[in-house]
């Protein structure tokens, strides 16, 4: 996942500072996805910056290993950002899970709105564009649970993803290094001294 051109001078450090750099018609239609995704998220998701965006993600917390292409960054599960020609919509949820895409994009056809969707996002001219009540079902169906397990699943389809799995397995079955016992100390000299005899008792 990656950002492109957006309008962003200096990179923000919280969603709030991502929109307050925005014109306002950009503004107005992230905030209504942005309230749009709050409404529907499940527990265990946050919200932040990612790649430049306003994203939501796995933490590290709920799942250490993070994404696997940067395991430094935390899963991301989706995202939304103003570019130079677009707003784009990213939703990683939709593309672990089988069957998810293509019913998401069944179910945006269907409200007679134009979709342009490519592997990694929609892209929409302005807010009007957006059937807002099939993005909220897509990511409310998405529960944390079932959205880890679909990522998972899916990495064993790629070498990339196989090798992560084996880093991070490994990982957990390192043993813990046992130290060496102490060794006793021993006082210089006491082995070497030997015991006296008792002496012999004289007859009477």
């Amino acid at each position: 996942m990656t950002d492109e051109n957006t309008h962003m001078a200096k990179a923000p450090a919280t969603p709030e500072d991502y929109l307050a750099t925005l014109p306002e018609d950009r503004r107005h239609a992230l905030e209504v996805l942005r309230k749009t995704i709050q409404k529907n998220l499940g527990a265990g998701f946050e919200e932040g910056i990612q790649y430049g965006m306003i994203g939501y993600f796995v933490p590290h917390s709920v799942y250490p290993a993070g994404y696997h292409c940067d395991p430094k960054q935390p899963l991301p599960f989706a995202s939304i950002a103003s570019q130079k020609s677009h707003i784009g919509i990213y939703l990683f949820c939709i593309y672990t899970e089988p069957g998810e895409a293509e019913r998401f994009r069944e179910e945006w056809l269907a409200t007679g709105k134009r979709l342009d969707m490519g592997k990694s996002c929609v892209r929409v001219k302005k807010i009007e564009d957006v059937p807002l009540d099939v993005l909220g079902r897509a990511i409310k169906r998405a529960t944390l649970k079932r959205f880890v397990a679909s990522y998972e699943a899916s990495l064993g389809a790629t070498k990339a993803g196989r090798n992560a799995q084996k880093k991070a397995a490994s990982k957990k079955a390192a043993p813990a290094e046992k130290k060496p016992a102490a060794k006793k100390k021993v006082t210089k000299g006491a082995a070497a001294t030997p015991k006296r005899k008792a002496a012999p008792k004289k007859k009477a």
